[in-house]
């Protein structure tokens, strides 16, 4: 018994080790790519469950401002060019304060009520220009605005920085309807 307990720790050893290594391989780019982080910011009252950008995945944000959490990694030409874009993929939940009063986890009716809760999920999808990044990109910042909109930045400017070029999002009010084209 002893030496299959050996076994399980060295074969637990070697596994959390390939998949340490992976981890790091997968954000690293080519000579021709770069890497950088995601992070994403809600400025709206949905919450957004997921997104991705070119299939990066990014993190739960909840409503009204809430965002910041960072993955790893997206993957961009290490020279941007004219014409690059982005193609942003989200799930949105409309109606985030409903669960408040909902039957206790775990239950029949739990589940019943987070069946039809999750029927009213929305999925999104926006192609958008990236703006011009030089040589380092701290990250690719994804903003979530009102009426389904999206936009994406490379800056290495956080948003309490005076010198952040996206400050204006921050400001913005969500209308009481949005307009269909």
């Amino acid at each position: 018994m002893p030496g299959l307990i050996r076994r399980g720790v060295l074969l637990g050893r070697v596994t959390a080790w390939i998949a340490g290594i992976l981890m790091l391989l997968a954000c690293q780019a080519g000579p021709q790519m770069l890497s950088a982080p995601v992070t994403g910011y809600n400025h709206t009252s949905a919450t957004i469950n997921s997104f991705t950008i070119n299939g990066t995945g990014g993190p739960n944000l909840g409503p009204n401002l809430a965002g910041g959490g960072e993955v790893c990694c997206a993957v961009l030409p290490r020279h941007w060019r004219p014409g690059l874009k982005a193609t942003v993929t989200w799930e949105k939940d409309p109606h985030p304060g409903e669960s408040v009063n909902w039957p206790p986890l775990g239950t029949d009716a739990y589940r019943e009520a987070y069946r039809k809760h999750a029927a009213k999920y929305t999925q999104h999808r926006a192609v958008v220009d990236i703006p011009q990044y030089g040589e380092k990109v701290c990250a690719l910042q994804v903003h979530f605005l009102p009426c389904d909109q999206v936009r994406v930045s490379t800056t290495c400017y956080t948003p309490s920085n005076p010198n952040y070029p996206d400050r204006e999002y921050f400001q913005m009010k969500e209308p009481a309807a949005c307009s269909v084209l």
